[in-house]
C-alpha cells in the first residue's frame, strides 16, 4: 500500500520563470560603397585578363633567368618539349637542376585540333588561345593600364575617405591578437555579428601587401622589362639585377596574385558565399545581432 505524500505548496520556494531567449535578429548593413564595388569588379576583370594574356606572352619564350642576359643553359625555370624514343612529344618543367615530366599541362599540351604541340602553358589558359603574340601583348598592355588607373582611383578614394587609416592599418590591439587570428583561420573559425564587419589583422596585412607590394611591384617590374623604359628606369633595372631579373620578379608577383585570389575565393566560399557576393554586388551585408534594437556600432567599409 502506497502512502501519499502531502506537500504544503506555501512552503515551497517561488519558481523563477525565465523568458525564452530571443532569437538573434538579422540586419542588413550597408558595408561597401558603390565606388569600391565598381573598382573591385574592374580589378577582377583586369587581373584575370592580364594573367591570361601574360601567359600568352610568356609562351613566346617560356624560360626565366636572373640578371641581364638570357643565355641558353642559364635558365632557372624552363618549360621544354622534346621527342622521346617513340617519337612522341614530352613536356618537361625544369626548375634549376631538377626536371619534371608535365606533358599535357606544361611544355606540351593539346592544340586546337586535339594533337599535342610544344607550348609553355596550355591554350585554355591563355588569351588569345592560339599562339598570337602580338594580340596577347595588346590585351596585356590595355588591361595593365586599366589596372593602373583603377588602382590610382582606389588609392585616392581610400585616402579621401580614410579607408586605409580606419580599416586597413593594423592597431596595437590587432597586433596583440595576431596569434588568436592565426588559430581562428586554421580552424576555419570566422567572426559573426558586428565583428564580421571589421577586418582582422591577417586580412589587413594581406590587403596592404597586395596593394602596396604586389600592385606597385608588378607595375614597376613590367615597366622595367620594356626596352623603351631603360633610359628612364635604368636605376631600377640595375637595382633588381637586370631586365631578365625584372621579368622573373614580374612573373613571381603575378603568381602571388593568383595565390591571393585563390585564398580569397576560398574564404568567401567557407564564410557564406551568398552573403559575401551580395555585399560586393549590392553593398548590403547581413549580420546577426543578439540585441535587435541596437544598431551596428562598426562603420561600414568604404
Amino acid at each position: 500500500m502506497t502512502t501519499p505524500i502531502v506537500v504544503d505548496s506555501d512552503a515551497l520556494p517561488p519558481v523563477q520563470l525565465q523568458a525564452p531567449a530571443a532569437a538573434p535578429s538579422r540586419q542588413l548593413v550597408y558595408r561597401h560603397t558603390l565606388p569600391i564595388r565598381i573598382m573591385h569588379w574592374i580589378n577582377v576583370i583586369a587581373i584575370s585578363l592580364m594573367l591570361f594574356s601574360g601567359l600568352q606572352i610568356f609562351n613566346a619564350h617560356p624560360n626565366l633567368y636572373w640578371g641581364n642576359r638570357s643565355d641558353q643553359g642559364r635558365e632557372w625555370l624552363a618549360l621544354d618539349a622534346h621527342q622521346n624514343a617513340a617519337g612522341n612529344l614530352v613536356g618537361t618543367t625544369r626548375v634549376g637542376r631538377h626536371s619534371f615530366v608535365t606533358t599535357g599541362v606544361l611544355g606540351v599540351s593539346k592544340g586546337s585540333d586535339g594533337t599535342p604541340e610544344a607550348r609553355g602553358f596550355p591554350s585554355w589558359l591563355t588569351v588569345p588561345s592560339s599562339g598570337w603574340l602580338a594580340m596577347g601583348r595588346r590585351w596585356h598592355f590595355f588591361f595593365a593600364w586599366v589596372f593602373v588607373l583603377n588602382g590610382l582611383c582606389y588609392v585616392g578614394y581610400s585616402l579621401a575617405r580614410k579607408h586605409f587609416q580606419r580599416d586597413l592599418w593594423p592597431t596595437r590591439g590587432d597586433w596583440r591578437g595576431i596569434g588568436r587570428s592565426v588559430l581562428d583561420h586554421l580552424r576555419f573559425k570566422h567572426p559573426h555579428g558586428i565583428e564580421a564587419l571589421r577586418y582582422n589583422i591577417l586580412q589587413r596585412l594581406a590587403y596592404l601587401i597586395v596593394i602596396c607590394v604586389f600592385g606597385v611591384g608588378i607595375v614597376l617590374m613590367g615597366l622595367a622589362m620594356s626596352p623603351r623604359m631603360d633610359a628612364v628606369l635604368s636605376p631600377l633595372v640595375e637595382a633588381v639585377g637586370g631586365r631578365q631579373s625584372a621579368r622573373t620578379i614580374h612573373f613571381i608577383i603575378a603568381w602571388a596574385f593568383v595565390a591571393f585570389v585563390l585564398i580569397h575565393v576560398f574564404e568567401v566560399l567557407i564564410s557564406g558565399v551568398f552573403n559575401q557576393l551580395r555585399g560586393m554586388i549590392t553593398g548590403y551585408y547581413k549580420i546577426e545581432s543578439d540585441k535587435p534594437d541596437e544598431p551596428p556600432r562598426e562603420r561600414p567599409h568604404d
